[in-house]
């Protein structure tokens, strides 16, 4: 599997009914890139605010992750990271959820159903995960489902991501590897973390397929997701190396100033702002005007209110809910440290919400 970059669906020159998408499919991209991009803002406004902690900004990934997203199948598994909410957006999980889980609440408070792991906050843990759950399915003889494993560049110097690849190699584990390329791991720049040409090439060493795909086209990257997830369920895991740049800081938290300037030999492909892109290229095409932005736009903020609302709304948890959900059954530790915290609270008179998350 092999896409030069610059071949991507949406080239200036390419029609878009010369590509395997409709024109619904590209507007609903359109409109996916547009969602993530109001929450991201709002999301950043928000913590700017205090109204939430830590937030990862990703203005500048999200037709990476959003034509990832709609390339799954309802059966397929989604492993993300903390970066990772345009792809959990797209794949249908409720903005509140996200919202919640960064004001320190339960990650799926709407209880969806939708076949996506828990955020993944430390680097590269997830990778032996989504290994492991696609080894299941095979184990199970379920043909149907693919897994698709998020992660940064900044991954690949993890002893995780040589262990999950391994895994998935050697065990046939259908998996896709998806390595959003930007550049960068927090001040570390890709060229000082690896003497690779390619991330995409790193997967030779584990006796599968690595492709890369110009990040910055969500149709692009749902064409080649797409047809790694089908190689996935044949028992071939394959490693896409998604080639995009986050426009912001890594975290609320970090000053890219200090050690990131402009880089002038990434190419205008790769620095572009993505929905502004798309945007050009469809009222290009003739199938987006003024009125559907403005539509679209206007329902992406009636989307974030409601999600606010519904965020604002949920009662303050309780005491004990940091440790009921760890373990089916308490174990001796968390039980000690469960009693201590409610012995504390009761001689100092602490209430339900009066702790700091």
């Amino acid at each position: 599997m092999h896409r030069v970059i610059g071949d991507s669906p949406t080239d200036a020159a390419r029609d878009l009914e010369a590509t395997p998408f409709t024109t619904d499919e590209a507007i609903a991209c359109y409109r996916d890139l547009v969602r993530t991009r109001r929450f991201d803002e709002r999301a950043l406004a928000l913590q700017r605010r205090g109204w939430m902690s830590g937030y990862p900004p990703f203005e500048g990934q999200e037709a990476s992750q959003v034509g990832a997203a709609r390339a799954l199948a309802d059966d397929d598994w989604l492993v993300p990271t903390y970066r990772s909410n345009a792809m959990q957006i797209a794949r249908g999980v409720p903005m509140s959820d996200i919202l919640l889980f960064r004001r320190g609440y339960p990650e799926y408070a709407s209880d969806h159903d939708l076949n996506v792991f828990p955020q993944s906050v430390p680097i590269a843990t997830q990778l032996p995960h989504a290994t492991g759950l696609g080894m299941a399915a095979d184990y199970a003889n379920d043909d149907s489902t693919a897994v698709l494993c998020y992660f940064g560049d900044g991954a690949t110097s993890e002893g995780d991501f040589h262990e999950g690849l391994n895994f998935a190699g050697v065990f046939d584990a259908p998996v896709v590897f998806f390595c959003e390329n930007n550049d960068w791991a927090i001040s570390m720049r890709r060229d000082r973390q690896t003497a690779s040409a390619t991330i995409a090439g790193k997967a030779r060493a584990y006796g599968f397929e690595g492709v890369q795909v110009d990040g910055n086209d969500p149709l692009a990257v749902r064409e080649v997701v797409g047809d790694a997830l089908e190689d996935a369920r044949r028992g071939s895991p394959v490693l896409v190396e998604s080639l995009t740049y986050r426009q912001g800081a890594h975290t609320t938290s970090d000053d890219p100033s200090r050690y990131r300037e402009e880089r002038a030999d990434l190419p205008e492909w790769q620095t572009a702002d993505p929905l502004e892109r798309f945007e050009t290229y469809l009222r290009d095409q003739g199938v987006l005007d003024d009125e559907l932005v403005a539509e679209i736009d206007a329902d992406a903020e009636d989307e974030l209110e409601a999600a606010v609302e519904v965020a604002e709304a949920e009662p303050e948890p309780n005491l004990e809910d940091v440790f009921d959900h760890v373990y089916e059954d308490l174990s001796p530790r968390l039980s000690a440290q469960k009693e201590w915290l409610e012995d504390f609270a009761s001689d100092r008179d602490v209430g339900e919400g009066d702790l700091e998350r």
